[in-house]
């Protein structure tokens, strides 16, 4: 297994590099900077650290965090109020989705676009009634 030379890495993240941006109709250089993967690295941490910490502030320091059902800063009267709304919520969904359902066969009953049913009638045998 070939070993990982600490000063060969450090000198790949060191090495400089040239990124140039170009017209690319007169070829004209319009911006260039020269980077190495440290400062890139750097650099990006830096942006994932500040994003993080933002976030956090925005959640911690604005009423935000009262609408994030997992971060529990609602009271409990709040979320009972949320699951009993919730549950008058989905049995008034039903009771409107049975309803259509029960229009929408009417008006099939109406127009006479039920499928026919097989209607011949059964003969079945008879019971001796006998009086005991």
């Amino acid at each position: 297994m070939a070993k990982i030379d600490a000063d060969s890495t450090l000198k790949r993240l060191r090495n400089r590099y040239r990124l140039v941006v170009m017209n690319e109709d007169t070829y004209e250089e319009v911006v260039k900077f020269r980077l190495s993967r440290l400062s890139v690295y750097i650099v990006l941490s830096s942006v994932f650290v500040l994003l993080t910490i933002f976030t956090v502030a925005l959640i911690v320091f604005t009423p935000v965090k009262y609408y994030l059902p997992g971060v529990g800063y609602g009271n409990i009267k709040q979320v009972k109020e949320y699951k009993q709304l919730k549950i008058r919520t989905d049995s008034m969904e039903n009771a409107l989705h049975n309803e259509q359902r029960y229009l929408d066969n009417i008006k099939k009953v109406l127009e006479g676009s039920i499928p026919k049913l097989d209607t011949t009638k059964l003969s079945l045998p008879k019971e001796d009634k006998s009086d005991d």
